[in-house]
């Protein structure tokens, strides 16, 4: 099935999930729109979150994708549920990745969650966390600050370096060897982080793992690309399309972006 998959987010932190995929299924279109004029969508109500995550869809469900990546943590959250049972194709969420990501590299079962006011309000990565180990002993932060940080382009830099340490100084006296990187911007800045936590954190983030979910469903359901001319990548944004490219550019090991501006 030559169709492309959909990949969705609150803006450019669902192209760390791209950048798996190219990895993982460097044979697959992918058609990406991020509703970065609207976003951080940490911060809004669930049924604010619902709202526009059904204009997104709608929008490529227009463009025939065969299958949904949410690529977005508070989407998955709030959202995933009721797309599964709508939608006619796939829906892959990115929050059961990341746990089993963290359950394969702890040791302690000390995990530690850094993510959106929305995600840690749903208890979602505590409630996949104890599905998986149900001794886990999991400390949730949200940390509002860093998706504007990662949307603005501006993370580099001591500016940056500054806003990262002060956002995770109350894991400070915490316990854990494992810390999830539960907003699929944050690994974007994931070398900031580390710098903050030290080399005796495991620091995993969803995306590996759902590009490989998304493989294992594209063969179980026959549904891969078979077609031998090269496949197409095209990037929506609701959002500047400058600073869109230029984060895609330095992130994706792509040649060209082809990124448009769409309304909603």
């Amino acid at each position: 099935m030559n169709a492309p998959i959909g990949v969705i987010d609150s803006g450019v932190g669902g192209l760390t999930v791209v950048k798996e995929m190219l990895r993982y299924l460097p044979n697959e279109s992918i058609t990406y729109l991020g509703d970065t004029a609207r976003c951080p969508y940490g911060p809004r109500s669930k049924e604010q979150v619902i709202q526009f995550t059904w204009q997104i869809v709608d929008q490529l469900e227009k463009m025939n994708i065969k299958m949904l990546v949410i690529a977005c943590n508070t989407i998955t959250a709030v959202a995933l549920d009721g797309l599964q049972k709508r939608c006619k194709f796939p829906v892959v969420g990115v929050i059961n990745a990341g746990a089993q990501a963290a359950i394969k590299a702890t040791k302690t079962h000390d995990i530690a969650v850094i993510a959106t006011q929305g995600t840690v309000k749903s208890g979602a990565y505590e409630n996949a966390l104890y599905s998986l180990y149900s001794s886990s002993n999991v400390t949730s932060l949200a940390c509002p600050r860093l998706v504007p940080l990662v949307e603005s382009g501006e993370y580099e830099g001591k500016f940056a370096q500054n806003l990262v340490a002060e956002t995770l100084a109350p894991l400070k006296n915490t316990k854990f060897d494992t810390m999830i990187l539960g907003c699929t911007h944050y690994p974007i800045i994931q070398g900031l982080i580390e710098e903050v936590v030290g080399d005796q954190v495991h620091v995993v983030s969803s995306a590996e793992e759902t590009a490989k979910q998304v493989k294992e469903i594209l063969r179980f359901q026959h549904i891969a690309r078979t077609d031998k001319k090269p496949p197409e990548y095209l990037f929506y944004t609701t959002g500047s399309v400058p600073i869109f490219r230029s984060i895609a550019s330095n992130w994706l090991p792509l040649k060209e972006i082809n990124v448009k501006r769409i309304k909603l």
